[in-house]
């Protein structure tokens, strides 16, 4: 499967700290997971919509979790969704995505996964929520969940939630 992005859709990836893999590493992993999303998903957006993807520490996402969700601990992955669609399409600005080094690392451990794979899921996990879908109730849960398992297996990427409850808790 090839993924492609929507006509004029940015990642506009920064590392602000952790020990990331590079922008150059991380990137690709992040367009591919995008790409799939919009593929298999029926995600629409406008013309020239960007997301923000920022890697950081445990430090700085727990201050985040703590500050929007009155959660003082550190998460994998917190969405910040941006502007409100116009009908069933978003953006310009579609949202921050989040993600925090030591939990992810810890996590793709624990799961026995690879690392560039925990990355890619919580990607699709992170930009689902800028989409409105949620994990709050178990119907939510489910079909968030079940969107999550088919885009990443058309990327190649075993169901994350076969023997995990880890994913999802923090955005």
């Amino acid at each position: 499967m090839t993924e492609v992005l929507p006509e004029g859709f940015q990642v506009d990836l920064s590392i602000e700290a952790g020990d990331w893999p590079t922008k150059e590493e991380l990137e690709p992993l992040a367009v591919r997971a995008i790409g799939a999303a919009f593929a298999s998903a029926n995600l629409q957006v406008l013309k020239h919509t960007e997301v923000s993807l920022l890697f950081t520490d445990d430090t700085a996402i727990r201050k985040l979790n703590g500050q929007w969700r009155n959660k003082d601990k550190p998460t994998n992955v917190l969405s910040f969704p941006g502007s409100d669609p116009k009908g069933d399409a978003y953006g310009p600005l579609l949202g921050d995505i989040v993600f925090g080094y030591e939990t992810i690392s810890l996590e793709a451990k624990e799961m026995g996964v690879e690392f560039s794979d925990h990355i890619s899921h919580l990607t699709v996990h992170g930009l689902l929520h800028l989409f409105d879908y949620d994990h709050q109730e178990s119907d939510e849960a489910e079909l968030m969940e079940s969107l999550e398992k088919t885009i990443l297996a058309s990327i190649d990427i075993d169901d994350p939630y076969a023997d995990s409850p880890l994913v999802g808790d923090g955005e």
